[in-house]
């Protein structure tokens, strides 16, 4: 997706070879029309499919999965961090590390809205180490459902996540994939040299 990588080139900050932040325009202040752009990719490239339902997890991939589900015309769930009291009824639940945070989460997921009647597009902000989606490749296996693939905004494909999903057998499609990154430097998957080699901005803000 071109106009994502030229809006990470001209406002990802990479804070290291495995750090990038796009708090300016995705996961913290978020660029509406943008997000609505995503979701109508992930809509043209998992179309014909039949999904049924979106599934993310909190916090910063519920606007891409709301965006793909509007898309899509079918509802998104989003799996809690931490079960509220609220939630009394039977859940799925997975443990999930946060690379960013240094956190393990158990995250849970009402079975009242997940069930082997549905086909689920998994969506999420970033695909690096593959934890958090991995637990919810768990979570719709467990509940019986199908998945249909699972969905990234940007993804570090130096890093083991994707290679952690398709041992599982499973369909991941990423909008930008990130060959290799450095401060002030980045590159794309599948573009050639000159293309693919950016020089993030001086005056980029996050």
């Amino acid at each position: 997706m071109k106009l994502l990588q030229e809006r990470i080139r001209q406002e990802g900050l990479i804070l290291s070879d495995k750090v990038l932040k796009v708090d300016s325009f995705l996961n913290h202040q978020v660029d509406t029309q943008l997000a609505l752009e995503i979701g109508r990719e992930f809509a043209r490239l998992f179309a014909g499919r039949s999904i049924t339902k979106v599934l993310t997890i909190e916090a910063s991939g519920i606007q891409f999965a709301m965006a793909a589900g509007i898309a899509l015309n079918v509802p998104f769930i989003y799996a809690k961090k931490k079960k509220a009291v609220t939630l009394s009824e039977q859940v799925y639940a997975a443990s999930v590390h946060s690379f960013t945070r240094q956190e393990t989460y158990q995250v849970s997921i009402s079975q009242k809205y997940l069930g082997p009647a549905d086909k689920v597009l998994i969506v999420d902000d970033f695909l690096a180490t593959g934890a958090a989606l991995v637990g919810l490749v768990d979570i719709v296996r467990e509940a019986g459902a199908e998945l249909a693939g699972v969905g990234c905004v940007i993804e570090k494909s130096f890093q083991e996540g994707r290679g952690l999903l398709e041992q599982r057998g499973v369909h991941v499609h990423s909008l930008a994939r990130i060959a290799s990154m450095s401060p002030g430097e980045i590159h794309f998957v599948g573009e050639d040299d000159e293309a693919s080699s950016g020089s993030i901005k001086e005056n980029a803000t996050c």
